[in-house]
């Protein structure tokens, strides 16, 4: 058996092999593209292949996957020997893989399958998308900045906030560079929605996504986003291993017998869903129930920051909790569920209509709204006794 260790970069991969028993052994370099695939035809059966996780690292996997008996594909985080060496080149790199895998001391990552990689080509995709129309929106009003104009509007690029922009009177180079800003704007915003046409398409029949809709404050983006990032929720044997592996524990530093200190958030892992779930936490603590009654309390002792976050944290649990059970949120606003299941079928191009934003009776718009967000119902006692039972307790805590 040989274990052959691949340090890829963007031109060459570095290879280096590990006979039976042996030390590790150089190989010439082997430069990326027709000279790889032959080299990949090489392996057999017999061979064991290790890479470091990077940009191309599964289309490589699955290259080598076809020939050899087994690749595996490294945490370079948790390389310690790599990442913390005096001496650190493509080839030493290379050789220190090859010895870790021989030895099974190299930290593997899991490896998603085809559709998963699908959706999270997807979400960065439109996370991208986004971000650069952030961007361009940031220029916006930096230029309203420059000229001390302070928009009449809440959204400036809503229908009434791009009617007072055309008409309003700038300088020839302000006005040429606010006419390309909403150009780009415009065009990014529809290269959003076209994302999440294809992001709705691709989990309209994934239950584990209409089980995360069921959850107060997570939508679309946010739903597909976390199944993107967690995969196979099996992988985590219980729920403070998802939490951890989001970035949402407490950092823990202990050493002898002194008690452990605890600090912020570790912020491993994947950055963008546990920015999502921080922000569905923000619209969860909005609808009444179990969630706002925790972060009114927590606000009130610890301030507005740690209690969204441990919100967030909160949610994560809950997502582990149903898809593990296979079981939808129990203290899901109804009409707010259903609207959300709907929107889903309409940008997925299951249903022809556009989902109604008035509430289940036909009532006021007011009262409507009231119902779709799980708020005051004289028709839903169950969900008022609930509220009643997580209502802010004003008991100071033990020691305070």
């Amino acid at each position: 058996m040989r274990h052959i260790g691949l340090d890829v970069g963007r031109d060459f991969a570095h290879v280096a092999v590990v006979e039976e028993g042996g030390h590790a052994r150089r190989l010439p370099r082997v430069a990326m593209g027709e000279e790889f695939r032959a080299f990949a035809a090489t392996l057999g059966p017999q061979d064991v292949v290790a890479l470091e996780a990077s940009t191309n690292t599964w289309a490589l996997a699955d290259l080598l996957g076809r020939h050899a008996g087994q690749v595996v594909v490294s945490n370079p985080l948790r390389t310690r020997a790599i990442a913390s060496a005096k001496r650190k080149t493509d080839d030493i790199d290379a050789a220190t893989l090859a010895e870790l895998l021989a030895a099974d001391y190299l930290p593997p990552v899991w490896q998603p399958d085809e559709a998963t990689r699908r959706l999270r080509r997807l979400t960065s995709h439109r996370a991208g998308l986004v971000r650069d129309r952030t961007a361009v929106r940031n220029r916006v009003v930096a230029l309203l900045a420059r000229r001390l104009v302070r928009p009449p509007v809440s959204d400036l690029f809503g229908v009434r906030g791009r009617a007072w922009l055309a008409d309003l009177e700038l300088p020839p180079e302000e006005g040429l560079a606010l006419e390309a800003a909403l150009c780009i704007d415009a065009l990014l915003s529809e290269q959003i929605a076209a994302a999440e046409q294809a992001i709705a398409a691709l989990v309209v029949d994934d239950q584990r996504v209409r089980r995360l809709l069921t959850i107060p404050g997570i939508g679309l983006v946010t739903a597909a986003s976390i199944i993107a990032a967690v995969g196979d929720v099996s992988r985590f044997e219980r729920p403070a291993k998802l939490v951890s592996y989001l970035g949402l524990d407490p950092r823990v530093r202990q050493s002898g017998d002194r008690p452990p200190l605890r600090g912020h958030i570790s912020r491993a892992g994947q950055a963008h869903a546990r920015g999502l779930l921080c922000e569905a936490a923000h619209a969860a603590v909005r609808s009444p129930g179990p969630l706002a009654g925790f972060h009114h309390r927590l606000r009130a002792r610890r301030g507005a920051g740690v209690a969204i976050v441990a919100t967030a944290r909160k949610l994560a649990v809950l997502v582990w909790h149903l898809l593990t059970k296979d079981e939808d949120c129990r203290f899901a606003p109804p009409a707010r569920t259903a609207f959300k299941q709907r929107y889903l079928d309409r940008l997925a191009g299951q249903e022809g209509t556009r989902p109604s934003q008035r509430g289940a009776t036909g009532s006021s718009h007011d009262r409507g709204r009231a119902r779709l967000r799980g708020g005051n119902d004289p028709h839903g006692p169950a969900l008022r006794q609930a509220i009643d039972r997580v209502h802010a307790d004003t008991t100071p805590p033990p020691g305070a």
